[in-house]
């Protein structure tokens, strides 16, 4: 294997691991919604935010976003803008991490990114990975090239101008 079709393999495995991680936290906030709700909940009432008017709207609006981002991320059109929108994602989360803990004085709580399948406490480790994360976020953004369409040659032949 040379050099070329390693770099397009790191970046395939960063796309799809990208997507997958998406995927994934998107489908553990649906396995625990209403304790994710609650979290989101109390995130909002800690920033003076009315919670009971946008609790579900918040909720949905992270899940569809990690979802479009996946979706973004598989489709080979859409790299570049899955890409974009996966760094806006994880630099929205690590930001409103260090507000609430940094900012707010609240007291760490379970974020609920993963479900309950990994705990992770909002704070300066889960922005830490989160801007981990971007790495393999700028290896599918610089790495991913635009999709351009094959030259066809076809039906040139024999002709002379």
């Amino acid at each position: 294997m040379n050099g070329r079709g390693i770099i397009r393999y790191v970046i395939a495995v960063c796309r799809f691991g990208l997507a997958a991680l998406f995927l994934f936290t998107a489908g553990a906030k649906l396995w625990i919604l209403q304790k994710f709700v609650g979290n989101v909940a109390e995130l909002l009432s800690s920033s003076n935010i009315n919670y009971e008017r946008w609790q579900w709207p918040v909720t949905v609006a992270v899940i569809a976003a990690e979802v479009v981002a996946a979706v973004l991320l598989i489709v080979p059109r859409t790299i570049r803008v899955g890409a974009v929108l996966s760094a806006l994602l994880l630099i929205g989360f690590s930001a409103f991490a260090l507000y609430y803990v940094y900012v707010l004085h609240g007291e760490p709580l379970e974020c609920g990114c993963f479900g309950n399948i990994i705990g992770s406490q909002l704070g300066f480790k889960t922005a830490l990975r989160n801007l981990v994360l971007l790495i393999p976020v700028a290896i599918v953004f610089f790495g991913g090239r635009k999709h351009q369409p094959q030259k066809s040659t076809r039906g040139t032949e024999g002709i002379s101008v």
